[in-house]
């Protein structure tokens, strides 16, 4: 591996073999930003019990992770280590991982046809500085775990919560456009971006994650 510059690693062996003694190696700061919770498994070790003295660990993930099988307890374990944890309103768009602000390994998405997933470990300090600031970006305007176990995608605007309350009573985009007094065109775009932010795969999907989510905030 340089001393500067990009190295591409393939496929999940690789990133263990040549990275997973950098990421152990954390002795300052270890920021983490993953859509799903197997994407840095191979090469990240297990949270310990406890983070070691002046270590923080930040880590952020889309809404999904809470939905994925094992995904809580996940959480529980690297929460009780000391990580700070935060779930940002949609997936995060890039998958990184940002050591001690010397060292960043950005995720590539995965392979429509089945390859493996590509990794580029970056030390350059002025790439690894820019990763950084974008993770900061996203943590900011993303809410704390427990904050949004409380009230499940805070960050929604009003107009979202009359698309979430659309689609959990099942209306059809025509009759959904006409309550709200949006354009069709409008009130699509909207659906597509709450679906994203659901996580969800389908109309269907998002309709079931919005009566899930309007129901819990109903009984507190």
């Amino acid at each position: 591996m340089t001393a500067r510059g990009i190295v591409t690693l393939r496929g999940e062996a690789e990133l263990a073999r040549r990275a997973g003694a950098l990421f152990a190696g954390a002795r300052q700061e270890f920021l983490c930003a993953a859509g799903e919770t197997g994407t840095w498994s191979a090469a990240v070790p297990s949270a310990p019990r406890a983070l070691p003295a002046g270590l923080v660990v930040r880590k952020l993930y889309g809404p999904g992770v809470l939905r994925a099988p094992g995904g809580q307890e996940l959480l529980d374990r690297i929460g009780k280590a000391g990580a700070e944890i935060r779930i940002s309103p949609a997936p995060p768009a890039h998958e990184a991982i940002v050591v001690d602000g010397r060292l960043a390994v950005l995720a590539a998405p995965r392979s429509t046809e089945g390859g493996p997933r590509t990794y580029d470990v970056v030390q350059e300090p002025g790439v690894v500085a820019g990763v950084r600031a974008l993770f900061e970006t996203a943590w900011e305007t993303s809410a704390d775990l427990a904050a949004y176990h409380r009230v499940p995608l805070p960050l929604l605007s009003d107009a979202e919560r009359a698309v979430l309350r659309a689609l959990a009573a099942g209306h059809t985009d025509e009759a959904a456009s006409r309550r709200l007094g949006v354009s069709l065109r409008t009130y699509r775009r909207r659906v597509a971006a709450l679906m994203t932010a659901l996580d969800a795969r389908s109309r269907f999907q998002a309709g079931l994650r919005a009566r899930e989510i309007l129901g819990r905030r109903s009984d507190t």
